[in-house]
């Protein structure tokens, strides 16, 4: 029985990184590939969560950002498709979506069904561009009230609140 550490079974070498370099073959393309893949779902992950993260700041909860984005990648889908695809419970998405469309984030229409029994409501988001308008007097207002802040306190009422704070919103159909 030897004791030579060196064996040529790659088992033994140490760790898979190590196995697969010391092929040489298929194996290092295919490690790179899975390697680069899995970075790339790790990117659109965090790009995820980073848009979740600021429709939650628009929208109020990340529940209704997650439904909204579910809802940007998948219109025309019912409550139940959207609880599936989101993995929030049945109960939250249809309030959640109660809410949103009451407050005009997303549309809705009975689903056509051929057969008989009860036609669903299908849900579809506005468009990026409409809730960033929607936001920007919100936004706007808030930012001139701060700007007039010393102005209140202090009891001047001088010209009466300035307004230096203007915010315009363009996309491509604009110019």
């Amino acid at each position: 029985m030897s004791t030579d550490d060196s064996s040529d079974d790659p088992t033994e070498s140490g760790s898979a990184d190590e196995t697969v370099v010391d092929h040489g073959d298929e194996s290092t393309e295919q490690t790179t590939r899975e390697r680069l893949e899995a970075e790339a779902d790790r990117a659109v992950a965090e790009f995820d969560e980073n848009v979740v993260d600021l429709l939650a700041w628009l929208l109020d909860t990340e529940t209704r950002a997650r439904i909204f984005v579910f809802l940007r990648q998948n219109p025309h889908a019912t409550s139940e498709e959207v609880a599936d695809g989101t993995g929030l419970y049945p109960s939250t998405v249809r309030e959640a979506l109660a809410e949103l469309h009451d407050e005009e984030m997303v549309s809705r229409r009975k689903r056509k069904n051929s057969g008989a029994g009860n036609n669903p409501y299908e849900y579809e988001a506005i468009a990026p561009s409409e809730l960033v308008r929607g936001a920007v007097g919100q936004v706007q207002s808030q930012l001139n009230t701060l700007f007039n802040l010393d102005r209140r306190l202090l009891g001047d009422d001088g010209d009466g609140d300035v307004e230096p704070v203007t915010i315009t919103v363009r996309d491509d159909t604009d110019e």
